[in-house]
Formats: C-alpha cells, structure tokens, sequence
C-alpha cells in the first residue's frame, strides 16, 4: 500500500525490501531498524539520479517526496529496468513503462478491499497528474454502467478489487490484451480471505 502516512511508507519499504534478493545492510530510517535486502549495488540518493521520466518526477515531487528513502534508493531502478519481476509492487515503475499514446489498460492492480484500491487510484493519480496519466478504480458498491463507460473510454491503469475486475473482464469492458503489467497488492491477504461476495 502507497500512501502519504510515515507508517504506511514503512510499510511498503519492508514489502519491497522483502522481495529484492541476495546481501544484506542494516538501515535506519526515521528511527526504525530495517534489513535491506539486495543484490544491486548502486545507491540512488536522488529521484532526480534515477533517470525517471520527467512528467512523472514532477509527479513525485508534487506529491511531498523530496528524497528516496533507503529501500527506494536501491530499489526503484533494478525494479524499473527488469520487466518479469511481477512480485515487486511499485507504483513508480508502473507509471514508468507507460505507453501514454495507448489510452488502453496496459497496468491491472488488483487488492483485496475497496479501501486500498482505492488509496492506490488516489496515489497513481498523484504521482501520474503530470503525465495525464488515466486510472480508473473498478470496486463493489459502485455502479458497473460507470465502470463500463469508464473503460470503454479507455484507462491507462486500472486498480480493483478481483470480484468486480472478473465482471468487467467478463462483460468484456475491461480488455486484457494491452496488459503488461499486473500487481496483485497483499496476495497474502487476498488468498487468506477468498473472494467475498461483498467484493463485486
């Protein structure tokens, strides 16, 4: 999960931190003690140093993020530059290997309840306001005529929750062949608590 609070960024460095093999450094980053795990050895200690598409670094910084924290300074370039680690969930990295001139869904994120799915759509937003990158967030509890308009218009990302991605892929609204990206956010979750009803 991607979202403003301090709490909620700890939380996705470990998850990223988790996921990046090989070699281990000790950090410390506001306090908490962490176990960076890697087998890249460059450092990043600039968003600017990281050669990130420049709509979508003005995105970062018009977010808040002034300075990499010590899991994104290894972890967002080997992450951006290596296409099949479909296990590494950043957002950066999504945005970074757009098509913008392909107003298809070319990104699926899929979490487990209408909350995080909603928190990713309001930080891909943010972070791709610059690039007028298009997400659209496909939940229970919304209309499914707006969410078939929706991508019948076309959306470059698409977050949801998997009932409700499994009917629009069903009614054929939301098209899977542009698809080169998935994120599966909280899979621990998800498969722990099934698919619920409550989710379409």
């Amino acid at each position: 999960m991607v979202v403003g609070s301090q709490r909620e960024k700890e939380r996705v460095d470990w998850k990223i931190g988790s996921l990046l093999a090989k070699g281990q450094e000790t950090s410390k980053d506001d306090g908490v003690d962490k176990i960076i795990e890697t087998n890249y050895d460059t450092i990043y200690d600039s968003f600017d140093a990281m050669n990130i598409r420049e709509d979508l670094l003005r995105g970062i910084y018009a977010y808040g993020f002034e300075k990499p924290s010590a899991i994104q300074q290894r972890a967002i370039v080997p992450c951006c530059k290596v296409w099949h680690r479909q296990d590494c969930y950043i957002l950066h990295r999504v945005l970074q290997q757009l098509d913008l001139n392909v107003k298809e869904c070319q990104a699926l994120v899929l979490a487990p309840t209408r909350e995080l799915a909603q928190q990713i759509q309001k930080v891909m937003i943010a972070l791709g306001d610059y690039m007028e990158a298009s997400c659209h967030v496909c939940i229970g509890g919304t209309a499914v005529r707006e969410d078939i308009k929706k991508l019948s218009e076309g959306r470059h990302v698409v977050v949801g929750t998997p009932g409700r991605v499994k009917d629009m892929i069903s009614r054929e609204a939301l098209r899977t062949d542009r698809i080169k990206q998935f994120v599966l956010d909280e899979a621990d979750e998800m498969l722990s608590r099934g698919f619920q009803r409550s989710d379409l």
